[in-house]
């Protein structure tokens, strides 16, 4: 199966969404390299980066679930190969 290396970042504007987010989260766990988050209290937001390594159709359907969890946007960036 091939995967492919990208970064996924989320911004979370409604923090009652934080525990559907790690659910997810924990659902691809072992395709997760590492992840990092920030909060930005003078803009009452949360930024959280997750560097994955995945199967393309994995990646993308996890930043999907995460875009559709309401007050939070989700975009992928994949690296080049």
């Amino acid at each position: 199966m091939d995967t492919r290396v990208a970064i996924i970042s989320v911004i979370v504007r409604e923090a009652s969404a934080a525990e559907e987010i790690n659910a997810l989260l924990h659902q691809c766990s072992q395709y997760i390299i590492g992840r990092m988050g920030l909060p930005y209290r003078e803009r009452q937001i949360h930024i959280i980066s997750i560097a994955i390594d995945a199967p393309e159709d994995i990646i993308n359907a996890l930043s999907g679930k995460i875009g559709r969890i309401p007050g939070v946007s989700s975009k992928v960036v994949y690296a080049y190969e």
